[in-house]
């Protein structure tokens, strides 16, 4: 999958950062440092933060997670091609897995000769959850609620001045009642929502504060007693859209028609939306692309991962979070997720490898960050599914797995390829057949 991204595709003019780097795959690790320094994506000290922390950066650490004892690394990848409303974005990606970031590169690169994603997200509203209970009638206990709107969104707001003066805030109050889960007997669940904009941060640290700070209020105002406040990690007032539409003749390979490949693409739609089973796979493909932007951007992906799967049983069943259709000769792929992402705070602030990788992106806003990752979303997914509907997915999964196979068989440097290059040529990637090369050919052995 890897080799066709040296296509000699035309890149974005000289002053443009480009994602398009063609043959970046098969150079070696400095030269590839240096084309990222040669481009402007970064800078000399940033490289450092590539090649890994010194020791003097324990201190980050150590004020990042409690009983530090050290850091745990993920491989740090680059997607290419990838194009988001005509503005190109190296995409960094921290995996093990090593086909996904070929997947990403592969599939932009499609999309980017059709014309790229178009993508849109909404505004950074998140939702602050208090549970209230013992408060009698639940219908007066609501009107006394909604009737103090403005005093509740002026106390909430008084927790975060500086948010609102960033043209942020609370902006709107809801009350929820939802029956009882044991049944008639119990106190139905009565809930209040603050809506709240919390512009470039993800918001959780002050939406939870904001949640604490009314709840005395909410407890004055209708006599009852608050135990849960907090954020909800469905953020579905908070989502994000991406959408391609790639001609089918472009979608020919595998010594298949574009028909033939369109085909099973939407059969494989068309199994996600039927059957739960399928979509939880569906989704996990979804969420390999954009776990790894996550993590190599500082984004709380455990929050972005709970979002997308509650969203997805938003109809009352689990579903894809993006399908595939056939529209005017054209494959048509639509994704719609929740995405809480920041640009500011948590470990954004201290962490110099999430900062390296928002810079890598060079994303303006929020906004632009959430229409980069569900476009990264559905690329791993058109990859997936594509693979899926045609010629089976171990196949494109074959060649890269090939290479930590061989690794683990005892092969090191260039002799990685000449064994994983033999493994896919047997058709068997295991460690036994690779260590089996290995010993017949004695000169590939490690030393």
């Amino acid at each position: 999958m890897s080799e066709v991204l040296d296509d000699g595709l035309p890149e974005s003019p000289p002053d443009t950062p480009s994602s398009r780097l063609p043959g970046f795959h098969r150079r070696g690790v400095d030269e590839r440092w240096r084309e990222l320094a040669r481009r402007g994506h970064v800078s000399p000290e940033e490289l450092r933060v590539l090649r890994g922390w010194e020791a003097s950066s324990f201190d980050v650490v150590n004020q990042m997670i409690e009983n530090a004892v050290g850091v745990f690394s993920l491989p740090l990848g680059l997607g290419l091609n990838l194009t988001v409303n005509g503005r190109d974005h190296l995409v960094p990606m921290a995996v093990e897995e090593p086909s996904v970031v070929a997947a990403v590169s592969f599939a932009a690169k499609v999309v980017r000769q059709a014309g790229g994603f178009t993508a849109e997200a909404d505004d950074s509203t998140m939702i602050a959850q208090v549970q209230l209970t013992r408060y009698g009638s639940a219908e007066v206990a609501r009107a006394r609620v909604l009737a103090a709107r403005e005093p509740l969104l002026a106390l909430a707001n008084s927790f975060h001045p500086s948010l609102q003066r960033r043209g942020g805030g609370a902006r709107d109050v809801q009350v929820r009642i939802l029956p009882a889960p044991e049944g008639p007997q119990g106190e139905p669940l009565f809930i209040v929502h603050l809506l709240v904009d919390t512009q470039e941060a993800m918001g959780a640290n002050l939406i939870n504060t904001m949640a604490e700070g009314v709840a005395p209020f909410i407890e004055q105002l209708t006599g009852g007693r608050v135990f849960v406040r907090i954020l909800s990690n469905l953020a579905d007032q908070r989502l994000a859209r991406a959408s391609c539409r790639i001609p089918l003749d472009a979608l020919a390979d595998f010594d298949l028609p574009g028909e033939a490949i369109a085909e099973g693409i939407l059969q494989a739609s068309r199994f996600a939306e039927a059957d739960p089973y399928r979509a939880a796979t569906h989704n996990k493909g979804v969420m390999n692309g954009i776990d790894a932007v996550a993590i190599a951007t500082g984004q709380d992906w455990r929050a972005i991962e709970a979002g997308a799967h509650a969203y997805a049983c938003r109809m009352g069943r689990y579903g894809p979070l993006s399908r595939w259709t056939l529209e005017q000769g054209h494959l048509v792929g639509r994704i719609e997720l929740p995405l809480a992402l920041g640009l500011v705070g948590g470990p954004i602030r201290i962490h110099p490898g999430a900062q390296l990788g928002l810079k890598l992106l060079r994303v303006s806003s929020v906004r632009e960050l959430a229409m980069v990752f569900a476009s990264v979303g559905l690329a791993q997914n058109f990859a997936a599914v594509r693979a899926l509907g045609s010629v089976g997915i171990q196949k494109g999964h074959m060649a890269l797995h090939a290479r930590c196979v061989a690794v683990t068989a005892g092969a090191r440097g260039q002799d990685v390829e000449k064994v994983a290059r033999l493994l896919v040529e047997r058709g068997s990637v295991k460690v036994d057949t690779a260590r089996e090369i290995l010993a017949s050919f004695p000169e590939l052995a490690a030393p």
